[in-house]
């Protein structure tokens, strides 16, 4: 035996990459990456993609493919990363309405890039057809975002900026759903600077204790 160990369709690239002992060679990555955007661009579906035409496109074997992602859902949720590379600022914590400021902010410019992008708004009208694939980006990309946004929620709670008495969950909805709105739905309307903190200090309005005024703590006892 000489030691080689090839990889299998569907193992983990975690199990390959510790046997052979070396990195796993990130310009085959893009290579491949790149190579399903431009076939979506150019107007092939996702359901018409298959990892051995991926593979082919790219100018790679399927092993090698198949070595860096089990199957054509692991590879799509990389794809869908690559165009959603800016991660969401850290919460500083000093302010619930500027912590809240910051991220509406990010979402504003996350949603005047999908504008811009013909090829974002084809690939996230694409996941979202494929019920499964857009649950597993769900479940691992918006999710940790949206609890990112519950925690500052809950901050404001302890703080007194956000009264006890209010549904986070439906706060959190209230707060980006005007947002995510205009950026996905109604793509004729404005998102103009200010918009962030338009949103914010209109749904603070009715979430602060009673006398508060917007961007003011309560006075502590």
């Amino acid at each position: 035996m000489n030691g080689h160990v090839e990889g299998k369709p569907g193992e983990g690239v975690g199990a390959v990459a510790e046997r052979r002992g070396r990195p796993r060679n990130a310009a085959v990555d893009t290579t491949v990456i790149e190579t399903v955007l431009r076939l979506l661009e150019e107007g092939v579906t996702i359901g018409d993609l298959s990892m051995e035409r991926i593979a082919r496109e790219a100018g790679v074997g399927k092993a090698t493919v198949y070595r860096r992602w089990a199957g054509k859902e692991a590879l799509m949720l990389d794809v869908m990363r690559s165009l959603d590379t800016v991660r969401q600022p850290e919460a500083a914590g000093e302010s619930v309405r500027d912590d809240l400021v910051t991220m509406l902010e990010f979402m504003r410019r996350r949603g005047l890039a999908k504008r811009s992008s013909a090829l974002l708004r084809t690939v996230v009208a694409q996941m979202q057809a494929q019920p499964k694939l857009w649950k597993e980006y769900h479940d691992t990309v918006v999710t940790a975002r949206r609890e990112a946004l519950l925690a500052v929620l809950r901050c404001g709670t302890l703080t007194g900026e956000i009264r006890a008495d209010r549904d986070l969950d439906l706060l959190a909805d209230l707060f980006v759903g005007p947002m995510l709105t205009r950026a996905m739905l109604h793509e004729w309307k404005e998102m103009p600077e200010g918009l962030a903190e338009q949103i914010v200090d209109t749904v603070l309005e009715g979430a602060r204790p009673r006398g508060e005024r917007a961007g003011e703590r309560p006075a502590q006892s």
